[in-house]
């Protein structure tokens, strides 16, 4: 029976991971199938561009898997049993489970709309395509309007930023706030912070600082200090969440939910199960959790790869890097701000800043685009037997 390799989410980390085991693996042992929830794939990183109103790839899954011999299966995860190795899925048709020998977890993560009243009935979130679609509806509705509207933007986070200065610069009609809990860039240089300040005054972005929302409203947020401010539109970018199914389903993780992984990516409760981007709690080489961040989910889906292909066909487990050097933030189209890190996870004094940060951020989105549609390229052509016939688990696959 062949070894059956389950991965859950095709995004920047599940569809890099399968298309590697597909061209490293021999089918004649192994039989990769992935699970997403869509039929596209999500470009995230461009999301806030995607809710202004500008268009972003969409790539079949269907097509990016063409030809590697991965199956894909187009349904939601509702549950894990590791103690059984398996998957339960929904889809239109109803519920079914999947059996797995080894399990890739990638579901990722999702903006955190819990834990302050009103965000979740009453703001908008970029973490996600259909998110960002109601976002860029009710902008459109404002524009369509005609008198102008408010839009606020709370998290001065990354995506925060990018939101709020992609907003100012895509719907010049609409008057954007962007509500910091500190002080504004407080991660970045301070020649990085100093651009930062440049870019909103030119946007026309107005930034309230130390200022910590307590509740929103239909039209407004209720900040701590007890101030209201207006808004036709409240944007909810203050941290990001990942899904309770791994705790629920008895992996052990991290106070935020993350899978608890050891250097391989492999989850220290459960052996036969690997985390990998948003859904692993990882280590990085200085000794850090790696941030949730498109360069983690290439840096653990790397590592993963090898420790699987290692494990399976007994060859030495290389280790990939796990390190996270830079900060890339668009400020619009022409402007953006590449912010390097150090081993401490501060920001160095040096940073790039204007278009050629934007020139950078934009070559970065399409090699990113490319490397996943194309998860196989560029791969070793020869693919390694299973060192030994693998032990299938006594659950059935039921599909």
């Amino acid at each position: 029976m062949k070894h059956r390799i389950v991965v859950l989410g095709a995004g920047y980390a599940g569809a890099y991971v399968a298309g590697n085991l597909a061209r490293r693996l021999s089918p004649a042992n192994a039989e990769i199938t992935v699970v997403n929830a869509v039929p596209d794939f999500v470009e995230r990183l461009r999301l806030h561009q995607f809710a202004v109103g500008q268009e972003i790839a969409t790539p079949k899954l269907a097509d990016v898997f063409a030809g590697t011999g991965i199956r894909l299966r187009l349904a939601r995860v509702t549950a894990v049993d590791p103690e059984r190795q398996v998957v339960a899925v929904a889809d239109a048709d109803g519920g079914s489970a999947l059996g797995y020998d080894t399990l890739v977890y990638a579901l990722g993560s999702h903006g955190d709309v819990e834990g302050v009243p009103g965000v979740a009935e009453h703001a908008f979130d970029i973490a996600a395509r259909p998110s960002a679609l109601r976002l860029r509806e009710r902008l459109d509705s404002l524009d369509r309007r005609g008198e102008g509207g408010s839009v606020l933007v709370v998290g001065d986070g990354l995506t925060g930023i990018e939101t709020a200065t992609e907003i100012a610069e895509s719907r010049p009609g609409l008057s954007v706030t962007l509500i910091a809990r500190g002080e504004l860039g407080v991660r970045l240089s301070a020649g990085a912070r100093s651009h930062l300040r440049r870019a909103c005054d030119r946007l026309g972005v107005t930034v309230l600082e130390h200022t910590s929302v307590e509740a929103v409203e239909t039209t407004r947020v209720l900040c701590a200090d007890g101030t209201a401010v207006a808004s036709d539109a409240t944007v909810w970018t203050a941290g990001f969440a990942v899904s309770p199914i791994a705790a629920a389903g008895g992996l052990e993780v991290a106070e935020n939910g993350q899978i608890i992984v050891d250097r391989t990516m492999r989850s220290v409760s459960h052996p036969n199960v690997y985390a990998i981007g948003d859904s692993a709690y990882a280590i990085a080489d200085n000794g850090r959790p790696l941030p949730m961040s498109c360069a983690s989910a290439g840096d653990t889906g790397r590592q993963a790869t090898e420790a699987i292909v290692g494990r399976l066909t007994g060859r030495k487990i290389a280790n990939a890097k796990l390190v996270y050097k830079l900060n890339h933030i668009s400020l619009g189209r022409q402007d953006g701000i590449l912010q390097p890190i150090d081993d401490e996870a501060q920001a160095k004094p040096t940073y790039v800043g204007g278009r050629k940060a934007a020139r950078i951020k934009t070559g970065i989105l399409k090699i990113s685009l490319w490397g996943t549609s194309h998860p196989t390229f560029g791969l070793p052509k020869r693919k390694h037997r299973l060192a030994a016939a693998p032990a299938a688990s006594a659950e059935k696959a039921v599909v």
